[in-house]
């Protein structure tokens, strides 16, 4: 097993740069996220077909936060998680990984019974409850 980059040149196109260096699983989602203005180089909107050097800051918006990596390395093919050090350099702000973790806090992720949408079962003894008596109608009435 290689525990060194492949060939790689001065520069990349960022599509393939993301995917390389496993900030996206596929090239399509990367280029969906430059196209959908997520991804910024130094600061300025880009074309999928951008071509990015060593040294320069890619920004990536994956919401509630926002990502920032330096260019360590210009690849363009994928290379293995033990990898991605030599890559990129993580510089994402601090206050960023606090507001991630501030919605996962405050977030669906272990909800409470009886908060949030019905599950089926609640769902079915609301209309069981509701439908008859609610409106006044009556089958008795005619």
């Amino acid at each position: 097993m290689k525990d060194t980059l492949p060939q790689h040149g001065p520069s990349a196109r960022i599509d393939k740069w993301l995917w390389a260096a496993r900030v996206y699983k596929t090239r399509s989602l990367a280029v969906d996220a430059i196209k959908n203005s997520r991804v910024t180089v130094d600061g300025a909107n880009v074309k999928p077909s951008h071509i990015v050097k060593e040294g320069q800051v890619v920004s990536v918006k994956k919401p509630p936060i926002t990502y920032s990596f330096r260019i360590l390395a210009c690849i363009e093919q994928r290379v293995g998680a033990k990898l991605i050090p030599q890559v990129y350099e993580n510089v994402t702000d601090p206050k960023q990984y606090e507001l991630l973790e501030m919605s996962r806090i405050s977030g669906f992720v272990d909800r409470a019974r009886g908060t949030g949408r019905p599950t089926k079962k609640e769902r079915r003894a609301l209309d069981a409850f509701i439908e008859p008596a609610m409106f006044g109608f009556d089958d008795d009435d005619e």
